[in-house]
């Protein structure tokens, strides 16, 4: 049987072989016979092929042209997780402490890594934050705020009503210099039996909201901290443990003379609006506004919002975009009712009416003038007093009426930011038009001169820009309880009955008469004259076109704000592919 089926598979293969030997030897014949026979014939039909291998070309072409125009077609430009986002800000780092940050840099350090009970939204107006509800009694001296669910601080503890009812009260102690003691002050802060934190102020405050804008320290790390040192403390000077998008990861010093700082920030995981994209966020602090245009043109930073429009010529990185944004803020002519020589209100008086505000502002451009301490977006009224119109003729026969020190020259003080040192020179100007004497000085904007100018109130006028929030407030700035070296009535403006006006509308709820009675604050603060309106800045943002910074359809009240989105920024570009 074997024998048999080796035979077979002999015959088998001799077949196969036989088949092979007569297949090889047609294709042989067929290839002589109609390629290389008929060779020396193609010159004859040459340009048929030329144009058979074009025609073919073309159709390649033309497929990978329509599959590369259908993937882009398909994807949008977008942003993965990961990078370094830089930021540029000016002023030292000196405090990692929220309720102690002074300088830009440090604000801009506590918005990234403390998150607050409320936050402005992209609507511009006050929002929730920690706190998923806030609510106010009829009167508007009880307020009801209960925290989010599962909140924790970047050490992974939980953020509880203890460590709300712990920081209310540091703020509160005497020891703790912050600029959120004011609006705290006399409110009684207690946890009900549903574990909500109420708040009841001594008097209503219809805009207590946005005072509760606070951010919240960890009593479980300070709790046995004297109030008086918890600026020494660790979590002050070294190692914070946050609730915000980022968390504090390590510092550099690059010059010690001159205060330049990086701080390195890591994204939070436990932060409560989603982890952030960006891994790292670096501030890097300089002294003044010439370093800051050095950094962007070298590529040393990806962004900052610490220079203004004015800047932009000296931008010659073609890799920065600038982006100006329009803010609830205002820069004022803030005149010192309590200096020597403008305490008398007869001559702030025929100063106003003697400077001519067009010629003041003609260096701004395309900024919106300012007349008033509230803003038409505000709504706060509906009628604006009259500003005297300027008439030099006028000013100087007051001026000449009026007794006061003729030969102490008047002190016009700013800072060397934007707009503001042709604005003081124009002021001198006027001032000197009217037959006085005027001398200007121009300040870094850094922790100096809030200590030795701003707080003393070292000037007779301050040109300032300043925050005037989401709803209108005029406490801070006028109210003479806040005429102190911690206070912002950066005039000194001291008046009782403006003071009974300003608490009676911050507790008024009903609308119609809360008008009134800012537009009877108006036309005192016009015959006052405790400050000289100029324009309503926008804010200008330069950063690197390859990264994601905040939405263009957010309202920022102020420069701050645009941190509301910081955990969808993005450093690292990509492509994600859409469904067709």
């Amino acid at each position: 049987m074997a024998k048999k089926l080796s035979r077979r598979g002999q015959k088998l293969s001799q077949k196969i072989s036989r088949f092979s030997r007569v297949a090889s030897e047609a294709s042989q014949e067929h290839i002589k016979e109609n390629l290389v026979e008929k060779l020396p014939h193609a010159r004859n039909v040459r340009l048929l092929i030329l144009e058979w291998s074009l025609l073919m070309s073309v159709l390649i072409l033309l497929a990978i042209t329509q599959a590369f125009w259908y993937s882009d077609s398909n994807a949008t430009n977008s942003f993965t997780r990961g990078g370094t986002y830089t930021e540029a800000t000016i002023g030292e780092i000196n405090s990692f402490n929220p309720l102690s940050a002074t300088t830009n840099s440090e604000k801009v350090l506590s918005r990234l890594m403390f998150a607050t009970l409320t936050a402005n939204d992209y609507s511009g107006h006050v929002g929730i934050g920690l706190a998923d509800s806030v609510k106010v009694n009829d009167l508007g001296d009880v307020w009801t705020l209960h925290l989010r669910d599962n909140l924790k601080w970047s050490d992974g503890e939980p953020i509880t009503n203890q460590d709300v009812i712990f920081t209310v009260k540091l703020i509160q102690d005497a020891n703790t210099s912050t600029a959120y003691s004011s609006n705290l002050a006399k409110v009684e802060l207690t946890e009900d039996e549903s574990h909500n934190l109420v708040f009841k102020l001594s008097k209503p405050y219809i805009n207590f909201d946005s005072a509760l804008e606070i951010p919240i320290l960890p009593e479980h790390i300070l709790k046995d901290t004297d109030p008086a040192k918890i600026s020494e403390h660790n979590f002050s000077t070294l190692s914070p443990v946050t609730s915000g998008a980022f968390t504090y990861n390590a510092s550099q010093i690059i010059d010690v003379d001159t205060g330049e700082q990086i701080v390195y920030l890591k994204s939070n995981p436990y932060y409560y609006n989603d982890e952030p994209l960006i891994n790292t966020f670096a501030i890097h602090a300089f002294n003044d506004a010439e370093a800051v245009v050095k950094a962007l043109n070298s590529g040393l930073v990806t962004a900052t919002a610490e220079l203004g429009s004015t800047d932009r010529s000296q931008i010659t990185s073609g890799n920065i975009y600038e982006r100006e944004t329009a803010i609830n803020n205002g820069v004022y002519a803030f005149i010192n009712t309590s200096s020597r020589v403008l305490n008398n209100r007869n001559l702030r008086q025929a100063l106003r009416q003697g400077i001519n505000m067009d010629e003041i502002r003609a260096p701004l451009g395309d900024e919106l003038p300012l007349d008033y301490p509230i803003l038409a977006s505000q709504n706060a009224v509906s009628q604006y007093p009259e500003i005297p119109k300027y008439n030099l003729t006028e000013a100087k026969e007051a001026i000449a009426g009026t007794e006061f020190d003729r030969e102490t020259p008047i002190s016009i003080v700013t800072v060397s930011n934007g707009y503001l040192p042709a604005l003081a020179e124009n002021f001198k100007t006027a001032i000197e038009n009217l037959g006085l004497k005027a001398e200007t000085m121009v300040y870094d904007a850094n922790q100096d001169f809030l200590a030795q100018i701003v707080r003393p109130r070292n000037y007779d006028i301050l040109i300032y820009e300043v925050e005037l929030g989401v709803d209108t407030d005029l406490f801070a700035y006028y109210h003479s309880s806040q005429a102190s070296q911690n206070g912002l009535n950066l005039s000194n403006y001291r008046n009782t009955l403006v003071d009974n006006i300003i608490l009676s509308a911050r507790s008024t709820m009903d609308s119609e008469l809360r008008t009134n009675k800012y537009e009877t604050f108006l036309n005192y603060w016009v015959n006052d004259v405790p400050a000289i309106g100029i324009y309503q800045p926008n804010m200008a943002y330069y950063f690197n076109k390859n990264t994601r910074n905040f939405s263009e359809d957010n309202h920022l009240v102020t420069t701050l704000d645009r941190f509301e989105d910081v955990n969808y920024w993005g450093a690292v570009p990509t492509k994600l592919n859409r469904t067709p």
